[in-house]
C-alpha cells in the first residue's frame, strides 16, 4: 500500500510538472539516459554540427570525457564550453546548458529509472534539462518521517548516482507537507543543509503542489542553477542559495539595472550575508553598464575570514595588501570589474588625486557597502560620493539604524540607502533553523538592593568604584571559571567575554590568568585584545595612556602560551592568530576565553564559539551584533547561543529583539536638509562667540557655570558639524560657515580641557556606595530566546491604561501574523481569540496568566465536546485518554479502539483520526508556551 501511495503522489506531481512545461518521458535505465541525453545534444547543435550528428567515436570521446566525473567537475562541465575534436580534426563548441538564457533549454521528466551499480537504484523523480539530470526528487507517503526520504538519497549518492547522474546539482525531498531542497556534492551533506523555499515574505512553501508550482517551474528551475548556486573553486564543492538570499540579490538587480536609486538589504546577522553580498556584486560586475563593482568593508572586520570567504568564490578580488597602490592599479585595470577593498583605503585613493580617478566621474559603479550600520557614516563616506558622481549604494546590515538606535550624526539607515529591498529578520532566522537561539542568564552582583538600571542613580554614583571593584571582579572571574566547562561542553566550544573598557578587560584578565595558572596544564588559555592607536577615537572606550604597554605584556603571555613571536609592531599578525585561533576546535591550540572590549564583537564568525560573557552594558544593534557571536550553527552538540550578563541587560535585551524583529520603520528618515543643519551651525556658533569671540578668550571664563555652558554649546556646535560632513555639498567654507578650520580646531581644543576639567570635578563630587554594597553572584533568570519567546515578550499587557493595552494587543496580533513557529502555530488561533474575546473584558489588577489558564481550559473542553458529538466517540473516555496523553507522552490504540465498533479498516481508520486530535489538542492546550 505504502509503494502505491507513493506512486500516487509521484504520478500527480510528474502530472503538475508536465502542465508546467515540462516533457514526460520514459527512461527505463542508465543506457536510456545516455541515449536521450545523445539526441538533444545533436538537436540542440544541428547548425554548429552542419546538419552532422555526432558519429559513435565522436559521441564515445565525448563520453569518456564527461560521463563518470565527480559531482564538482560535472557541476564545471556543465556550465562551460565543451571543445570537442570531431573525427575530421575540426573543432566544434558545445553548449550543455545555457545559463545566460536559461529558459532557451530543453525540459523533461522521467521516473522510476533503474540503475544496476553496487546496489540497485529506482529512482522516484528526475527532472532533466538538456538531456542531463539536473534534479533528483525523492518522495515518500505523507506521515513517512522526512528523515526517511533524506536518507535514501544518501543511500543512493554514495552507491547509485553515477554516469550522468553525477550531473544531479540539487535535490528536493518531499512526503507530500514538507518539502526541501539541497545542492549534491562529492562530500557528506549535513542535514542543516536542506532549505526551506518560500516566498518574498518569508512564507514557507512546504505543500509539495505549491513548491512545484514556485520552485521546480522550468524557467525558476533553470535560473536556480544558473545563477543561484556557487561553484566553490576552493572547497570543490557546490553551493544552492537559500530563498532571501536570492530575493535579496533580485532586488538588488532590479533597482541597479532599473533605477538610479540606492537600496539596502537587512538580513539577519549569521544569515549567510557574505554569500548573498558576493552574488550580488558577481551579477551585477557581469552587467555591461556598469564599470565597476566595488565592494567595501571596514577596516575592523576585513579579517582574514572574509577575505578568504570572497576569495572562494572569486580569485584575486580580495586586495589583500595595505599599499594604496594596489588598489589605483585594480581601479585602473579594465579587466578587472569586481573589487573588495576597505572603506578607508578608498578614501585614500580619492585624496591622492590619482589620473586613473579621473574615468569614475562618468562612468557608472555600484558599491555594495558591508555591515552598513556602521561604514555608511562619515566623512570617508562623504569623500567617496564626491569623487564617484555616478553611483549606485547597495548596503547590507543586520541590524539597520533607526530613531531608538539612530546613528552618532543622528541619521537612519533609510537616510543613506533609501529603502530596504529585502527583509529576513532574526525570528526569521531562527525560524528556519539558519541559526541558533539564544539562552540569556542574567547574572546580579549585588547582595543589596542596588537599582544599576535607574541611570539617575547611576550618574550620582562612581560607577567605575563599583563595577571595577576589586572583590566583584574576582568574584565573576571565579564564577566563570567554576562555570566554563559546562558552558561550552568541556572546551568542546570558545568563548569571548565583552568588558566596558580596558583596564576592566586587564583587570579581569589578570584575574582569570591567576585562577588558570593553579590549574598548571590543565587551565584555561585566557587571551585579550584591544586597539591602542594614539590617534583612535576617544568614544569606542578602548584607548587609555598606557594601552600600548598593556597590550605588550599581554602579547609577550600569549607567546609564552602558544609558542608565537608577536609584538605590538606585528599587531595585525596578533589579530590574525588570535581570529585563527578562537575559531579552531582542537583543544591544545585554541582560545578558551577571549576578553574583548569593542572588538570581535562584530563581524565575526565561528561555528566553534557558543558563549558570550558579558560585563558591559549594551542595547539595541550592538546587543544583537554582540550577541550573535554565539549563533552559528555547528551540530546536535550546540543547541543555542549561551549569553552570561553579568548586569541586569533583561530590558535590553528584550528592547533589541522587539526592536529587530519588525520591518514598520525601514523606510523612516531622520535627517533634515543641509540647509537647516547650516542654519542650526550658523545659530550655535553665534552663541559661542558671544561666550569667547575667539578661543584665547575660553582662559577668561573662570565661573564653573559659564565653562559649562561653553562646554555644551561647543558640543551641540560639534554634533551639528558632523551631521553636515555627511552631504555631498558639505566644505569647511569660511565665507559660509563664518569660522576657518583652524579656528575651529582651537576652540575644539579648549573644549577638550574644560570638558575634562568639568568631568574630574563632577567626579569628585560622586558618592561613593562601595560601603553599602555586598557583592554577591545571583542567577536572576534563565531566558530562551526562540520564536515563542519574541512572542512572549510582549505579553505582559498593561491593563490599568486601555489604550496601552490595546497597543500591545495590536502588536501581539502582527508577531502572530508573522512567526511560523511550529507551536506557534497551532496556538496562534487560541492567543488570538484571548486577545480579542478576553482582554478587552478584564479588570485592573486581574492576573492574565489566570485568565489564559481559565480560557485555555474552557476552549479546550469546548473542542473535546464538538469532536465527540461528531465522531460519536464517548466524551469520558475522550478526556481520560487526553489526560492520559498530556501526562506520559504515550496512546493506547487498543485502548482508544475500546468505544468504537464497525470494520477492521474503518476501526483502524477512526483510531488514526482519534488519535491525531488528542495529540494535537494537547498541543495545542498545553501549559507550556
Amino acid at each position: 500500500m505504502s509503494y502505491q501511495s507513493e506512486l500516487a503522489l509521484e504520478e500527480l506531481t510528474i502530472s503538475q510538472l508536465v502542465s508546467k512545461g515540462y516533457e514526460r518521458i520514459r527512461l527505463k535505465d542508465d543506457q536510456a539516459l545516455i541515449n536521450n541525453f545523445r539526441q538533444i545534444l545533436n538537436e540542440r547543435h544541428m547548425d554548429k554540427l552542419n546538419h552532422e550528428p555526432l558519429s559513435d567515436t565522436e559521441f564515445d570521446r565525448l563520453m569518456t570525457q564527461i560521463n563518470g566525473k565527480s559531482v564538482f567537475d560535472s557541476a564545471m562541465i556543465l556550465r562551460d564550453k565543451f571543445v570537442l575534436k570531431r573525427d575530421d580534426e575540426s573543432e566544434v563548441y558545445l553548449e550543455f546548458f545555457n545559463t545566460e538564457k536559461w529558459c532557451q533549454n530543453r525540459f523533461q521528466v522521467t521516473n522510476q529509472v533503474t540503475v544496476n551499480d553496487t546496489y540497485k537504484g529506482r529512482y522516484d523523480i528526475t527532472l532533466l534539462i538538456n538531456g542531463l539530470p539536473v534534479t533528483q526528487i525523492e518522495l515518500k507517503r505523507s506521515g513517512v518521517a522526512f528523515s526517511e526520504a533524506f536518507n535514501q538519497v544518501e543511500r543512493y549518492r554514495r552507491h547509485n548516482f553515477t554516469g550522468l547522474f553525477r550531473y544531479v546539482q540539487l535535490f528536493v525531498i518531499s512526503n507530500s507537507v514538507e518539502t526541501r531542497y539541497y545542492a549534491n556534492s562529492d562530500k557528506e551533506i549535513n542535514k542543516s543543509h536542506m532549505f526551506y523555499w518560500s516566498d518574498e515574505k518569508n512564507n514557507r512553501i512546504n505543500n509539495l503542489k505549491d513548491f512545484v508550482e514556485s520552485f521546480l517551474e522550468p524557467c525558476h528551475l533553470a535560473k536556480m542553477i544558473a545563477r543561484y548556486m556557487v561553484v566553490n573553486e576552493t572547497d570543490r564543492i557546490l553551493m544552492a542559495m537559500r530563498p532571501y538570499q536570492v530575493y535579496a540579490v533580485e532586488a538588488i538587480i532590479n533597482r541597479a539595472l532599473e533605477t538610479n536609486n540606492n537600496g539596502y538589504v537587512w538580513h539577519t546577522t549569521g544569515s549567510g550575508k557574505t554569500l548573498t553580498s558576493f552574488k550580488a556584486s558577481q551579477l551585477l560586475a557581469k552587467e555591461p553598464g556598469i564599470s565597476k563593482v566595488i565592494f567595501l568593508v571596514d577596516r575592523r572586520d576585513l579579517d582574514s575570514q572574509t577575505l578568504a570567504e570572497f576569495n572562494k568564490f572569486e580569485k584575486g578580488a580580495v586586495d589583500m595588501t595595505n599599499n594604496t597602490y594596489t588598489l589605483l592599479n585594480q581601479l585602473g585595470d579594465r579587466s578587472k570589474t569586481l573589487i573588495v577593498t576597505t572603506i578607508q583605503k578608498m578614501a585614500n585613493a580619492i585624496k591622492r588625486n590619482h589620473p586613473v580617478m579621473k574615468q569614475y566621474e562618468t562612468e557608472k559603479v555600484v558599491f555594495i557597502i558591508d555591515e552598513c550600520h556602521r561604514t555608511q557614516f562619515g566623512e570617508m563616506h562623504r569623500l567617496i560620493k564626491q569623487q564617484f558622481k555616478n553611483t549606485q549604494y547597495f548596503g547590507f546590515t543586520g541590524t539597520p539604524r533607526f530613531l531608538e538606535n539612530k546613528s552618532q550624526d543622528g541619521r537612519s539607515t533609510a537616510d543613506i540607502f533609501e529603502k530596504s529591498l529585502h527583509n529576513y529578520l532574526i525570528k526569521d532566522a531562527i525560524r528556519d533553523g539558519n541559526v541558533l537561539g539564544f539562552s540569556v542568564e542574567y547574572i546580579n552582583t549585588f547582595k543589596n538592593e542596588v537599582d544599576t538600571t535607574n541611570e539617575e542613580f547611576v550618574e550620582s554614583i562612581n560607577t567605575d568604584e563599583v563595577w571595577m571593584a576589586d572583590e566583584r571582579i574576582q568574584m565573576v572571574a571565579g564564577h566563570i571559571y567554576r562555570n566554563h566547562h559546562k558552558k561550552t561542553r568541556n572546551q568542546q566550544y570558545s568563548a569571548i567575554f565583552a568588558t566596558q573598557k580596558i583596564p576592566m578587560a586587564m583587570k579581569y584578565y589578570r584575574a582569570l590568568k591567576a585562577l588558570s595558572e593553579r590549574e598548571g596544564e590543565n587551565g584555561l588559555k585566557i587571551a585579550t585584545i584591544f586597539t591602542y592607536q594614539p590617534n583612535q577615537d576617544m568614544r569606542d572606550g578602548e584607548v587609555t595612556e598606557h594601552a600600548k604597554d598593556e597590550l605588550e605584556s599581554v602579547i609577550k603571555d600569549y607567546n609564552q602560551t602558544f609558542g608565537t613571536n608577536f609584538s605590538t609592531d606585528t599587531y595585525d599578525s596578533y589579530f590574525a592568530d588570535i581570529s585563527k585561533r578562537v575559531k579552531k576546535g582542537i583543544k591544545d591550540q585554541k582560545i578558551d576565553i577571549l576578553i574583548v572590549v569593542n572588538m570581535f564583537l562584530t563581524g565575526f564568525d565561528s561555528k566553534v564559539l557558543n558563549t558570550l560573557y558579558v560585563d558591559k552594558n549594551l542595547k539595541h544593534h550592538d546587543l544583537i551584533q554582540a550577541y550573535s557571536r554565539t549563533n552559528r550553527i555547528e551540530k546536535e552538540t550546540k543547541p543555542y547561543g549561551n549569553i552570561v550578563a553579568y548586569r541586569n541587560l533583561k530590558k535590553a535585551t528584550d528592547d533589541a529583539i522587539k526592536l529587530f524583529s519588525e520591518t514598520n520603520d525601514t523606510e523612516v528618515v531622520l535627517s533634515q536638509s543641509y540647509n537647516f543643519y547650516l542654519a542650526k551651525f550658523l545659530k550655535t556658533l553665534s552663541e559661542l562667540y558671544k561666550m569667547a569671540p575667539e578661543p584665547s578668550q575660553v582662559d577668561a571664563i573662570e565661573d564653573e557655570e559659564k565653562q559649562k555652558e561653553f562646554v555644551e554649546t561647543f558640543k551641540q556646535l560639534s554634533k551639528t558639524l558632523l551631521m553636515m560632513k555627511t552631504f555631498d555639498e558639505f566644505e569647511f567654507n569660511e565665507a559660509v560657515l563664518e569660522i576657518d578650520q583652524q579656528t575651529y580646531e582651537d576652540f575644539k581644543g579648549k573644549y577638550l580641557y574644560l570638558y575634562e576639567m568639568t568631568k574630574r570635578r563632577n567626579d569628585s563630587d560622586k558618592a561613593s556606595i562601595l560601603e553599602d554594597i555586598d557583592f554577591e553572584i545571583e542567577i536572576m533568570r534563565n531566558d530562551m530566546i526562540n520564536v515563542s519567546y519574541i512572542l512572549n515578550l510582549l505579553r505582559d499587557i498593561n491593563l490599568e491604561d486601555t489604550k496601552e493595552r490595546d497597543k500591545t494587543r495590536e502588536q501581539i496580533h502582527k508577531l502572530l501574523d508573522k512567526a511560523d513557529d511550529e507551536n506557534l502555530r497551532l496556538k496562534r488561533d487560541l492567543i488570538r481569540a484571548f486577545l480579542d474575546k478576553v482582554v478587552p473584558n478584564l479588570l485592573p489588577g486581574s492576573s492574565i496568566d489566570d485568565a489564559f489558564m481559565d480560557f485555555e481550559e474552557e476552549e479546550k473542553q469546548k473542542a473535546i465536546e464538538l469532536f465527540s458529538k461528531k465522531f460519536e466517540y464517548p466524551q469520558q473516555q475522550l478526556n481520560r485518554l487526553v489526560s492520559e496523553f498530556e501526562f506520559s507522552g504515550q496512546l493506547d490504540r487498543s485502548e482508544v479502539g475500546k468505544p468504537l465498533s464497525g470494520g477492521l479498516i474503518t476501526k483502524r481508520k477512526k483510531i488514526d483520526e482519534i488519535q491525531t486530535f488528542i495529540k494535537e489538542t494537547s498541543k495545542i492546550y498545553s501549559n507550556e508556551n
